[in-house]
């Protein structure tokens, strides 16, 4: 037994990591169906990596060997599937859905937030650009798995990951509990953005994550609620494009022009996936296991990411991000509704 013992690790690197990353998850997973954690906007993937770091920061240090292979698999590999994947979530039907209006507005809210964070987050916050652009990424798409898909792309270290992962989960929770409250007075001094209708493509175009998007909208109405989370999965479609900008603009920073570009196939696969869920649809019997499946991979890679992260890391990053993403939030909700009103005022 013992040599079969010592053998199985090498044989087998990945197993003890990846156990330990789907234990994680399929935790989160679990509490995310809780009553309580679903109406507070708390996914899984923000779960998954709060889990993580617990346990990263308490017993995983004395077992790290033998898991780290299986981790960083479940960190690099199975996130980029997991993005893949998020593709079957999506049809070219939502975005005739929301119509060009809608599609512009996602666009403009999108380039804005990332060129303010790119802008703001080195000089005004004094944060590395590739730390800023994380934050502005899941500021602007779709929050803690933007932010999972731009790393590897940015190269980014692990630490600047996990704080632009806590910084968007704190305001997008904010934004998630305000834009309720803010709809009255929408109401009273915006009428053009008063309607269900209006209001729910200005939360599904400024909301972080699409699980607060949900929530939000739905304190509205169901019309609201509809319109909100059509709009966030256009928002969400785009996070090919700009995960290709960004690969160039790291190339280009590199001086290594197109030699540096690192192309994320893995983005133009979401695509392809997105593009042939609108042909030929997942039949109803296999979309709850896809999902699930989705869903599972996402959340072993933020678990894996939880457990690399130190918490003296997140200490030394201090209030910087969280300024960076207090501002991105400010100008979701104001750049947010002008761009929404100025867009409606051209296109109606």
């Amino acid at each position: 037994m013992s040599s079969v013992a010592a053998v199985a690790p090498t044989r087998f690197p990945l197993f003890p990591g990846l156990l330990l990353c789907a234990a994680l998850a399929g935790l989160s997973l679990a509490l995310a169906q809780h009553p309580w954690v679903r109406s507070h906007g708390l996914g899984a993937l923000t779960l998954a990596i709060a889990l993580g770091m617990l346990a990263g920061n308490t017993v995983y240090p004395c077992f790290a060997p033998p898991l780290a292979p299986g981790v960083a698999f479940s960190r690099q590999r199975l996130l980029r599937l997991g993005v893949v994947l998020y593709g079957l979530r999506l049809t070219f039907q939502d975005v005739a859905q929301v119509g060009v209006t809608g599609v512009v507005i996602d666009a403009l809210v999108l380039a804005s937030t990332l060129g303010i964070a790119a802008w703001w987050g080195p000089r005004r916050f004094g944060l590395p650009r590739e730390a800023a652009l994380l934050i502005g990424a899941g500021s602007a798409i779709c929050g803690a798995a933007a932010v999972m898909a731009a790393g590897p792309v940015l190269r980014a270290r692990s630490e600047q990951v996990a704080v632009a992962v806590a910084t968007v989960v704190v305001f997008g929770t904010l934004s998630m509990v305000a834009y309720p409250l803010l709809h009255p007075l929408v109401a009273a001094h915006l009428p053009a953005l008063a309607s269900p209708l209006h209001f729910g493509v200005f939360t599904g175009s400024t909301v972080h994550e699409v699980a607060q998007v949900v929530v939000a909208g739905r304190a509205i109405g169901g019309e609201a609620e509809s319109a909100a989370v059509i709009t966030k999965m256009v928002r969400v479609m785009m996070l090919a494009p700009v995960l290709l900008g960004l690969s160039l603009w790291r190339a280009r920073g590199t001086g290594q022009g197109m030699r540096g570009l690192q192309v994320p196939w893995f983005a133009f696969a979401f695509l392809a996936l997105t593009a042939a869920n609108s042909l030929w649809p997942l039949p109803a019997a296999w979309h709850a296991p896809a999902m699930w499946l989705d869903d599972s991979l996402l959340a072993m890679a933020m678990a894996a990411l939880g457990l690399t992260t130190h918490a003296g890391e997140l200490r030394r990053a201090g209030l910087r991000p969280l300024l960076l993403g207090a501002a991105l939030l400010g100008w979701l909700v104001l750049g947010g509704a002008a761009i929404n009103l100025g867009v409606r005022a051209v296109l109606g």
